[in-house]
């Protein structure tokens, strides 16, 4: 293409270059033969760079930056860091219900009764489904929760770079940083509480993992109070308990629950909204909830919910899409109420 273009700007130029000025005896006159290679040279200069200027053109067009693609397709979601369990090759399980999610487990919340269970053991990174136990450790504290806990430096994401809207400075209540963990996953908002938590954060990490172990989740590890660290891991069965447990505080069921809130910081108000939609949506019934992402652990989901007249626990791990989490659990429903019939006779 640069051949091309070269080509037909040097035709150009021999067609509108001025002819050399004859002499009355049919001499060039030494100015005249001056002028003329003076004015050659500077068509001859335009042409060059003409064609470096149609070069960098064509080479921006046919060749794209380094990188440009894959930056696009992470732009687009279409280059993802794969999971822990889509590595192990878990999402490729078959289930009845055709569930996105590699993980899935449905408990009876009474009867302890399993209804369904997909890979339930696998143990796998629960990114923000932590927040659970941080939320059970401050509240078993019996912490003053009016107290006024600052966001610092210590609070910055530096494991993800992830971001966040409460700014170094901030300061908000211990119940208000537990309403922001659970309701809108905030990880400043976690990590200050577990900063803020008598011996620091060390002592708050050793309580998470002491309070798993007292009650049976031999599968589980906790390494900080976010879950922003692939290796906070669970299973589907140490989760259900946990849930369980969770439930039988009411201030964790309120503030997980919440579909909104508002906060004030500094001389503004900023509004936060529940990570989980299905908990604005009439047709469901959720008493206890939360949400979870990092690429290692792919989308993640816990519910206490009540249909078909049974109170039930959903734990749903590595669900490969954005909103699949929720579509599981909209599957599980159906399926649940298809079956209370068959059970009534």
């Amino acid at each position: 293409m640069t051949h091309w273009l070269l080509a037909v700007l040097v035709t150009a130029v021999a067609f509108t270059a001025v002819p050399p000025v004859q002499a009355r005896d049919g001499a060039t006159p030494a100015k005249s033969v001056r002028t003329t290679a003076k004015k050659s040279q500077v068509a001859v200069r335009g042409v060059k760079r003409s064609v470096k200027r149609a070069h960098r053109v064509t080479v921006r067009l046919e060749t794209p930056r380094p990188g440009a693609a894959v930056r696009r397709g992470v732009a687009r979601g279409g280059v993802k860091k794969p999971s822990v369990g889509q590595l192990a090759g878990l999402r490729s399980t078959p289930d009845r219900l055709e569930l996105k999610s590699s993980v899935a487990l449905v408990v009876d919340q009474d009867t302890n009764e399993v209804l369904f269970s997909k890979n339930s053991l696998a143990v796998l990174p629960i990114a923000s489904l932590t927040k659970l136990m941080t939320a059970v450790v401050v509240t078993d504290a019996g912490l003053p929760l009016d107290e006024v806990l600052a966001v610092s430096q210590e609070d910055v994401d530096t494991e993800k770079g992830s971001r966040s809207r409460l700014t170094v400075g901030t300061q908000l209540t211990r119940e208000e940083m537990l309403h922001l963990a659970l309701m809108s996953s905030e990880n400043r908002a976690a990590h200050a509480l577990g900063r803020h938590y008598p011996g620091g954060m060390s002592a708050f990490v050793a309580a998470m993992n002491a309070k798993a172990l007292s009650l049976g989740m031999i599968d589980t590890r906790y390494v900080e109070p976010t879950g922003l660290s692939s290796q906070n891991r669970s299973s589907a069965h140490d989760l259900a308990t946990l849930v369980k447990l969770a439930h039988t505080h009411p201030l964790i069921r309120e503030l997980s629950t919440s579909h909104e809130y508002h906060v004030d910081v500094g001389h503004r108000q900023l509004q936060f909204h529940n990570t989980n939609r299905l908990v604005s949506n009439p047709t469901w019934e959720i008493g206890l909830q939360k949400t979870g992402y990092i690429s290692e652990a792919g989308r993640c989901l816990v519910m206490q919910a009540s249909m078909a007249g049974r109170k039930l626990i959903m734990v749903f791990l590595d669900s490969s899409g954005r909103y699949t989490r929720l579509a599981d659990a909209e599957r599980v429903r159906k399926w649940i109420h298809t079956m209370a019939p068959k059970a009534a006779s």
